[in-house]
Formats: structure tokens, sequence, C-alpha cells
């Protein structure tokens, strides 16, 4: 590791005519979701980023709701938290840069001790991992002794070495259901997302299965409203909505689809709807434009001020010096990877 803790002098960051030739093929694919100035400013750090990806010998991986011009200009592996999740334990790469928020590196971490896991960002950080701590759970254990409790992944590494198992909104009516046949009972706790949470149950109930739930929240998906969406259809008729299951369930029952990030993108990509409205965090409409430009996303949709504060410079930066690594208590990682694995398994 001694070369790789040299810190590299920065490179030139100009865009010129060998730029913009070089990376072509690239906008090509973008032109229609970035502007030729935007892209102008972007291209120098893409450029710099790739290139110092195979020096340092990284992989980045990009959740769906960075920026286009990090999700298909650097991202080497892209999807929603399982996906990366499953990537990260994958990978050969000595060093893991997450473009995400902060419980997603540490999941990355969890998958990988061994590696150097940065993070552009450490105040990237989410408010469903924030409404709840490890000691929240004990005392859950404590109240409701027997139960099984799984997390969402959305949550901190301290609180998943609390936790039976991890999901994600992919998984989760499936974790549910695997985890309460394995501890033999019809209750299963399910924590942070209140939301996530009530969906899954309203699925679950016909099963016999009952959710005691967390109150938590992700201030972007909660920020919709039924009649926002009612308003939408009205003014765009023909409208087709796909919801996140963070919604709360009212938003849900007015959606034409509702599913995680990657359901989303797969109905889409096979149901190509002519007007779409995504209800969920607004650069993923942006992201699957490259890939369906049949289709046309209407908006309002809302950002997510955390992962808008991943950025391409913050990513060169943290590569180049191997800023921000992360870290994670060792009485912490056996029993939080443990629980992540144990999602992998079911899953």
């Amino acid at each position: 590791m001694s070369e790789l803790l040299q810190i590299t002098e920065r490179p030139r960051l100009e865009y010129s005519e060998e730029v913009a030739e070089e990376l072509l093929p690239l906008y090509q694919k973008v032109r229609d979701v970035i502007p030729p100035m935007e892209w102008a400013f972007h291209a120098p750090y893409i450029k710099a980023i790739n290139e110092l990806k195979k020096e340092r010998n990284a992989v980045i991986l990009a959740h769906n709701y960075m920026g286009p011009e990090i999700f298909h200009g650097v991202g080497d592996f892209r999807g929603d938290s399982l996906q990366l999740a499953i990537e990260a334990g994958r990978t050969d790469a000595e060093i893991i840069v997450q473009a995400g928020v902060h419980f997603m590196a540490e999941t990355s971490k969890l998958m990988n001790p061994e590696k150097l896991v940065l993070m552009p960002d450490m105040e990237a950080g989410c408010s469903l991992a924030e409404s709840i701590t490890a000691e929240d759970v004990r005392l859950l254990r404590e109240q409701q002794p027997g139960l099984p409790i799984v997390t969402y992944i959305n949550t901190s590494a301290a609180v998943k070495a609390e936790c039976d198992v991890t999901c994600t909104s992919a998984n989760a009516a499936n974790i549910v259901r695997r985890i309460a046949a394995e501890f033999g009972t019809r209750e299963v706790i399910m924590l942070p997302d209140e939301y996530l949470a009530k969906n899954i149950a309203a699925e679950l109930k016909a099963e016999g299965l009952k959710l005691l739930i967390w109150q938590g929240h992700c201030e972007v998906h909660e920020r919709f409203r039924p009649e926002d969406l009612r308003t939408m259809r009205g003014d765009n008729p023909g409208l087709k909505i796909v919801a996140h299951p963070e919604c709360p369930p009212d938003v849900i029952k007015e959606a034409d689809f509702a599913g995680s990030t990657s359901a989303m993108i797969r109905w889409i990509e096979e149901k190509q709807p002519k007007k779409v409205m995504l209800v969920t965090e607004c650069s993923m409409s942006a992201n699957i434009a490259v890939t369906a430009p049949s289709v046309r996303f209407i908006r309002p949709c809302n950002l997510c001020p955390h992962m808008k504060r991943i950025t391409l410079q913050n990513i060169l930066d943290s590569l180049l010096y191997l800023r921000n690594p992360i870290e994670i208590d060792e009485n912490i990682v056996s029993r939080a990877r443990a629980a992540v694995e144990r999602m992998i398994r079911l899953s």
C-alpha cells in the first residue's frame, strides 16, 4: 500500500479539443440529459477520474440517485442498494469509492473489511439512517423478546449489527417471509421506514404476517402527496406514474406501478410508456432517459440533498488523496456483515 498512499499530483482539468474528441462517444450517450455547457465542465473531471481509477485499481459504485455525469460518466457498477452491496462483495479492486450516501459506504466496507472504501463527502447522510440508533434497537429487543428484526439497508452499521437481517425495497417482502419462517413466528419487527413497512404489511396481510413498525421517513419520498399525482394526471393525459415504496401508502395507491429503483427501471424499459412520472429522487429520470430515449419524463420530482453532496470534484479528490476512508468498529463489523450476508443469501 506504500505506493497507494503517495499523493498524486492533481491532473490538469481543461476542456480541450482532445478531451472533447476522446469523450465524444460518452457524450453522445448522455447529450439529451447534459447540456453542452455543463458537459464542458464535467468532461475534464470524468477523464481524470477514469484514468486515476486504472492507476489506483479502484472502482466507483454509483447509486441510481447520482447525477448522470457520475452515474454514466464514472460509475463502474450502477444500481440500487442491493445491487451495489452485492458488487461491493465481488470486486477485486483495491479501492472502492462510494458514489452514494454514508450508510452505503459502510455496507461496502462491511463486505470488504480489508479494502479501502472512500466516501467523497462524509456529510452525505440519510434521514432514514439517522432516525434510529443501535440503542433504539436494543430497547426493541427488550420490549419484544424473540421477534426477528429486519432493518432496511438504509441504516448505520451499528444498527445493522443489532438486527437479524437487512433488506432493501427490492426484496423486503421476501426477506420478511423468510425470516418469519426461520423464527417460526407471524410477527416481525421492521425498521426504520414507516411507509415502506406499511406498504409491505399491506402486501403480506393476506398471508397472516404482521409487522411492528418504526416511524422513520425518507425526506425525499415523504414530500409527495396523492393530490399532486392526481393533478399531474389531469394535466398530462395518458401519464403513467411509477412510485418508490418509501412513499406514503396513499401515494402508492395513485401509482400505476410501485417498486424498488431497479424494479422501476425494468418496468419502464419493458413497458416503454409514452409519458411517465417517477415518484422518487429526481436524478433517476435523467439516468433512465439515457437508456429509454423514447420515453418522455414528466416532472416535478424531488432532489435528495444528501446524494447531491457527491460531485465529480469530491470523487476526484477522495480518489486522488485517498480522502475520507470508512472505518467501522471491529465489534460491529462481524455482526453487521452477518445481517447483510443473510439478506443476500435469503434473496
